[in-house]
């Protein structure tokens, strides 16, 4: 299967990200819980990548490893990076005024959480939720 590529430039491609991620994760059989996990990880990223780096890009995949199948989803920026990675990975912590359960809250979310970012390049954040 392809990637389905979203761009995230406002509130209507979050709504759009979590359409597609919801669709991937129905055809995976997915049980209604986990399609919320996935949905609600994709909104919480596609947010931070809006607030903080003003616009990004997600893609999303099934992907199979061994004997299992589940999907994959990256999202993208060329924002300003993240300054303090242990920091903004503390329940809490928040330097946009919101909860601070984006990223940390995310990464519970899902089964592989991957964080990548370098200052003044911006951010790639990598999560695989797998079928049960």
């Amino acid at each position: 299967m392809d990637e389905i590529l979203i761009p995230i430039c406002g509130e209507s491609d979050i709504v759009v990200a979590r359409h597609e991620g919801r669709a991937l994760a129905v055809q995976l059989g997915f049980s209604t819980s986990d399609q919320v996990l996935v949905t609600t990880a994709i909104s919480e990223v596609a947010r931070n990548i809006i607030q903080y780096a003003d616009h990004g890009r997600m893609t999303m995949s099934i992907v199979e490893e061994q004997d299992r199948r589940g999907i994959r989803i990256v999202a993208q920026d060329e924002g300003p990076g993240i300054q303090d990675v242990d920091l903004a990975m503390m329940d809490g912590y928040s330097t946009g005024g919101g909860l601070g359960l984006g990223l940390p809250g995310s990464r519970r979310l899902m089964d592989e959480f991957e964080l990548w970012t370098q200052v003044g390049k911006g951010t790639r954040i990598t999560m695989t939720k797998w079928a049960r």
